[in-house]
């Protein structure tokens, strides 16, 4: 495939060298508002991970010219119902995912299971831990805000969560709200736990990656699957094909 990379830090830069590798073109890369001045290229799918107040922008760059887009920016879903209109009314293609790693959206499935099992044991209360890199900008990351959203979605004894300072004081949850940690730490690609504690026991779902290869590989599944489709998609649309 003949790809446009939109974003080129540590993910572009890893994606640009699976790309090639895979046997696909990459095409161009834009890194600024003002590159896409400059882009002439054919691009049959384009790979976005920028910034949050850039990645609108991006998008209805890429429906003007007819390019579906896989996107892993984070923190821009206010901007959701503008991007699903201007997809709509260009006939365009949109694949978002918080997390491309298979064994996180493996694990989105074990925590929305788990938070129905919970849903009637009120002695247990849930609080939330995500560790990443310290060039992290987004806090609570975007798929520690999947996985709260998959919580409430299957467990009515919560209302909403709320982003918590680390570490948690005793008595400190607020009612009918979980709490979310988020701790920055050299080095760490991405880790996730969710914790239910009683009084009597602990149970502690954990996913952590090793790396930025994982979420690469399935951003490029995502764009092969997306080839000659239009409309909007995430990972449960491609996991169900598999």
């Amino acid at each position: 495939m003949k790809i446009l990379l939109i974003g080129y830090g540590k993910m572009g830069q890893t994606l640009d060298k699976m790309a090639q590798a895979a046997g696909h073109e990459v095409v161009g890369k834009i890194n600024q508002a003002s590159d896409w001045d400059n882009f002439e290229q054919e691009a049959e799918v384009a790979i976005e991970f920028s910034q949050p107040d850039a990645a609108l922008n991006n998008y209805l760059a890429c429906f003007e010219r007819g390019i579906p887009v896989v996107s892993g920016t984070t923190a821009w879903l206010a901007d959701w119902d503008k991007m699903a209109a201007a997809c709509e009314e260009k006939k365009g293609a949109f694949f978002y995912a918080s997390n491309f790693s298979i064994g996180v959206n493996l694990f989105f499935a074990l925590n929305e299971r788990l938070a129905e099992l919970m849903a009637g044991q009120p002695q247990y209360r849930l609080e939330m831990e995500e560790i990443h890199h310290l060039e992290k900008k987004d806090a609570p990351s975007g798929t520690a805000i999947s996985l709260a959203q998959g919580v409430l979605a299957h467990n009515k004894r919560f209302e909403d969560w709320y982003l918590a300072e680390f570490p948690n004081l005793e008595g400190s949850q607020k009612e009918n709200h979980f709490p979310i940690f988020a701790l920055r730490e050299a080095g760490v690609p991405g880790t996730h736990s969710l914790k239910y504690a009683s009084s009597e026991d602990e149970i502690i779902i954990t996913h952590r990656a090793k790396g930025r290869i994982g979420f690469a590989a399935g951003a490029l599944k995502a764009a092969e699957w997306l080839a000659g489709k239009t409309g909007v998609f995430g990972m449960k649309d491609l996991l169900k094909e598999q």
